[in-house]
């Protein structure tokens, strides 16, 4: 990993003209139970997901509709399915439907990236784009926020799947070990750093450093900027549709070298305690 790192897509990774403008799309407009949130951008990454994207979008619906005002950002990343044109279709009626596209699959942390940029909301709720996630679960993270006292210093709230997880025997074993030794080697205090839904803000997200993969790394690079991280209790579900797009092995295999590479940006982080200066006389 370099000095430094970068805070803009490779050159590769660029999306196309037609994500110009994205951030002045219609929200949903409501009133919120959340007076704190002044928008919420739900930003789904996805890739080759065709069959899962109308019934996503219509849970994000129903658990939002009448509680905050929000807005949907889906990011295809690169697939080579129907994914798209089910995306296009599904816009007609809906202009809170942002979509925006890469030319070629560029990863997950990338994806998230390209839809956080494009968002118009100042909150940011993240959520796998298989259907595993329960969109139902979104109003419970921001609940925490609800309670200032709770709240002080939080600047992510992470759900937690342990114990509610429906995966493959391998992916919770993997899981299980991958949360294990990030924790002891980081400390980041979370007990399942790689749970698609997040929330976070919107400023808080794209001042954190940028690199590939970084979204397993969430909570160790907000609290490096000295941000509080709480988890959630979330629901998990089985997939009913299509296949993982974003591996196991790409997990274990990425993951040793990127622990390193964040063991050394917390080492390298200083945090000023900004203080007012003495006034001329």
């Amino acid at each position: 990993m370099s000095g430094r790192a970068s805070h803009d897509l490779p050159s590769t990774c660029r999306t196309p003209s037609d994500a110009a403008g994205l951030r002045s799309a219609i929200l949903v407009q409501t009133h919120s139970e959340f007076p704190f949130v002044r928008r919420l951008s739900v930003v789904v990454p996805v890739r080759n997901e065709a069959d899962n994207i109308v019934p996503l979008i219509e849970e994000i619906d129903a658990a939002l509709r009448t509680r905050v005002d929000y807005e949907i950002v889906y990011v295809d990343d690169g697939s080579t399915d129907e994914t798209l044109a089910r995306l296009r279709a599904a816009q007609v009626g809906r202009a809170h439907l942002k979509v925006v596209r890469h030319h070629r699959s560029c990863g997950q942390s990338t994806a998230v990236r390209s839809g956080v940029k494009a968002a118009g909301g100042d909150w940011i709720a993240t959520l796998d784009g298989d259907g595993q996630n329960d969109p139902a679960d979104i109003p419970e993270l921001l609940a925490v926020f609800a309670d200032p006292a709770r709240a002080d210093g939080v600047e992510l709230v992470g759900g937690n799947r342990r114990g509610r997880r429906r995966d493959t025997w391998i992916k919770r074993v993997s899981s299980v070990i991958a949360n294990g030794v990030r924790g002891r080697m980081l400390r980041d205090d979370t007990p399942d750093t790689g749970c698609g839904l997040k929330l976070i803000r919107r400023d808080v997200f794209l001042d954190l450093p940028y690199f590939d993969h970084m979204h397993r790394f969430l909570p160790a690079l907000v609290q490096r900027r000295g941000g509080q991280v709480v988890s959630v209790s979330v629901r998990h579900r089985e997939r009913t549709r299509g296949k993982s797009n974003y591996g196991t092995l790409d997990r274990l295999m990425v993951g040793i070298v990127d622990l390193f590479g964040v063991m050394w940006l917390i080492r390298r982080a200083k945090r000023p305690e900004i203080v007012e200066g003495p006034h001329d006389a």
